[in-house]
């Protein structure tokens, strides 16, 4: 009876251990679930795993920092930036010093243990490898064929014309100086002891022959070896010896150059200055660039949606990525207060649909053209305009001018 009551206590023992152990992987799940949801609803603005946005890539941070670290940095930030935290310290000046929102207030404990757990997740995932696209047939993707890059040609590929031009010039500089190189051997015997003579030497042609047997004349003037009489400083003395030929040449080549490059450019006006060319660089970029669909010059003329559904839209859209720097409510936490009269960058409908779409990088503004579509952005533009006046709570000091 002892026997079977015992073999009975065991076998649920181990029933029950055996329940809990398949139960705690499921668990663990759905933290991480439950974290990307809470991830996506407030991180993602400004975070991603592998890479840089606002903020720094959380692809391992568990790794780097600890969690009871990242639960204190993710419920107040800045309490530990201003404790002096080193880390804390170093992100904060490491990315623009733009303040994380403090969570504390709008996330449970749970919410960031949550979120704790999907990176954790997402930083355990092997890297994804991209498959790679089946080749398509150049005659059936003429775009492709297009921006495919120009490969390097041989210089022996080259068409025949071409190589028999470079051959033709090459022959005819080698015949040119084969012949200089035979009148020299047989006009300067002939010379005899002449070639020695003062003004055959101080001669043009005197300076190039010597100057082909190894004396620099030519290049380097005459030494004369005379010491100034008058100029003495410190023990120290010169010689009255002239400047070098090829120097005074170049000076004198430089003033004639000054002289034709001030009549080009500032008597006929028959050349561009700088700042002309640049503005006409800026011109034709400007042309090119009004040929994509992502030139951030082109003038647009969308008119602010009114319709309760694209207003409905526009605030789940704020809701779900543009809350997190400025508030659920527009109040501004990070970013400025959307509520008010005053802008950074222009609060007509078109210039905050371009301040979504393209983002302002250098105070923290990531663009939102590769996540959310032209309709989503004008939508939450148009939300965002519903908002001014609402005034509310904790409203963020204003920020820009007055509109």
């Amino acid at each position: 009876m002892i026997s079977l009551r015992s073999k009975f206590r065991n076998g649920a023992l181990a029933l029950v251990a055996g329940l809990l152990l398949t139960a705690g992987n499921p668990a663990q799940a759905q933290d991480a679930v439950a974290g990307k949801k809470v991830f996506e609803g407030n991180c993602t603005a400004c975070h991603s795993i592998d890479a840089d946005v606002v903020g720094p890539a959380l692809k391992d941070a568990h790794k780097r920092r600890g969690d009871e670290w990242l639960v204190k940095f993710i419920s107040n930030s800045q309490a530990l930036v201003q404790a002096g935290d080193k880390d804390a310290v170093a992100l904060f000046e490491k990315f623009n010093k733009v303040p994380m929102p403090a969570f504390e207030g709008s996330l449970s404990k749970d919410d960031i243990a949550n979120v704790i757990a999907y990176i954790k997740e997402q930083s355990d995932k092997p890297a994804e490898v991209a498959a790679a696209a089946p080749a398509t047939p150049a005659s059936t993707d003429k775009a492709a064929t297009e921006a495919a890059p120009a490969e390097d040609v041989a210089f022996l590929d080259l068409p025949p014309v071409l190589l028999f031009t470079f051959a033709l010039a090459t022959a005819i500089i080698l015949l040119t100086i084969l012949v200089l190189v035979m009148l020299f051997r047989l006009f300067v015997p002939m010379l005899g002891d002449s070639i020695h003579d003062e003004d055959f030497r101080n001669s043009f042609a005197g300076r190039v022959l010597f100057l082909m047997r190894g004396d620099t004349t030519l290049m380097t003037g005459k030494a004369k070896d005379v010491i100034h009489s008058n100029h003495d400083f410190d023990g120290i003395q010169e010689y009255d010896n002239d400047l070098p030929p090829w120097w005074k040449t170049m000076f004198y080549v430089s003033i004639v150059f000054a002289i034709g490059y001030m009549l080009h450019f500032h008597v006929f006006k028959t050349g561009t200055l700088q700042a002309e060319e640049y503005n006409m660089e800026v011109e034709e970029a400007a042309i090119l660039a009004s040929k994509t669909v992502d030139d951030p010059n082109a003038v647009t003329d969308y008119k602010a949606l009114t319709d309760a559904t694209a207003l409905e839209n526009g605030k789940k859209t704020f809701t779900q990525n543009c809350a997190a720097c400025h508030g659920q409510n527009a109040e501004g936490t990070v970013g400025p207060n959307l509520t008010d009269e005053y802008w950074l960058h222009g609060g007509d409908v078109n210039e905050i649909f371009k301040t979504v779409k393209y983002g302002v990088p250098a105070k923290g503004m990531v663009p939102w053209q590769g996540k959310l579509t032209k309709d989503q952005i004008l939508e939450v533009s148009s939300y965002i305009l519903s908002l001014q006046g609402s005034k509310p709570a904790n409203g963020k000091a204003p920020q820009g001018e007055k509109k």
